[in-house]
């Protein structure tokens, strides 16, 4: 009897428990199939927050913010690189290094310019591009850095003597006597007799942004130089340009250089900067104060009036 009452209490346990099991599947919610696995770790979430973060267009949006275009090559072949910041129609030219290794911190200012335009869109207006071309007589630089690419001014281990030779590309013309503007073959700097070339155009480097130019004329343009401290308007026996009046007292008033009318220290001929307004665009020499300092405070200033005025005009 105690074997037969033994099996029958297992036997009414197990019914009890099939019965209580059952009712608890059926109250319990099945969970709903998602989408989207949840991350369970704290790298997925990561993961997930940065691609929430990064939509595809800011991508491209930055992608192209900025790019470059190889403009021609120098004497010695090494390439002349015009770098484009923005998407404007507005478009104004800076160019650094056309005396190469004796005005090489006109060079380091365009890096400074660079670096501050690749801080993103936001630093120039909407409706403008900038075009920077850093160096534009890389032979002659090379002579004095010994170096390619970007340098530092701790690089430079010569005496302004010494760097002389910088002034002139490889084949020992000074380009800033090279371009169509009372070009004389036999020109001077200071009281120094220099060769403005064979011919007018005749050396790589000043067709390269001869064509340049002509192929992507800018509303403005702006060059660097050292050394005297001011701002000089471009003319070529023409009279200046309106346009050049007001961006020459922009720059002056913003970065605190004086303003002039024209470079009439000595006589100058050739000139790249005078070419342009031949060709009617509005252009203007920055000197530098001296041939060390790059000053870019200063030209901070004068490069936003530009931009602002620029982005008005549009």
């Amino acid at each position: 009897m105690k074997i037969i009452l033994t099996i029958l209490i297992l036997i009414g346990l197990g019914a009890g428990a099939w019965l209580f099991l059952g009712q608890t599947d059926e109250a319990m919610p099945v969970p709903e199939e998602r989408e989207t696995p949840i991350e369970s770790t704290a790298a997925g979430n990561v993961e997930r927050i940065e691609e929430e973060a990064v939509p595809e267009t800011e991508v491209e949006v930055v992608e192209q913010y900025k790019n470059e275009t190889i403009i021609g090559q120098s004497v010695e072949g090494r390439d002349i690189v015009a770098y484009h910041y923005g998407n404007g129609d507005e478009d104004i030219l800076f160019v650094a290094g056309m005396h190469g290794g004796y005005a090489w911190n006109t060079v380091l200012m365009a890096y400074q310019l660079m670096n501050y335009l690749e801080g993103g869109p936001d630093t120039i207006p909407a409706n403008t591009r900038v075009t920077v071309i850093p160096v534009l007589n890389p032979d002659g630089l090379y002579k004095v850095i010994g170096k390619e690419g970007r340098f530092s001014a701790t690089d430079v281990t010569m005496t302004l003597a010494e760097t002389i030779p910088g002034r002139f590309n490889a084949n020992n013309v000074d380009l800033n006597r090279n371009f169509d503007c009372e070009w004389q073959q036999n020109a001077v700097w200071q009281d120094n007799a220099v060769s403005g070339g064979s011919s007018v155009f005749s050396e790589p480097e000043s067709v390269a942004l001869r064509d340049y130019v002509l192929g992507n004329p800018p509303e403005a343009a702006v060059f660097w130089y050292s050394a005297v401290g001011g701002v000089f308007s471009s003319n070529c026996r023409t009279g200046v340009l309106n346009e050049t009046r007001t961006l020459t007292n922009l720059y002056a008033d913003a970065s605190g250089y004086p303003a002039y009318e024209e470079f009439d220290f000595y006589e100058i001929t050739g000139d790249a900067v005078n070419w342009l307004a031949k060709l009617g665009i509005p252009a203007i020499s920055v000197l530098q104060s001296n041939h060390d300092d790059v000053e870019w405070q200063k030209n901070k200033k004068g490069i936003e009036a530009l931009l602002n005025h620029l982005a008005q005009d549009a």
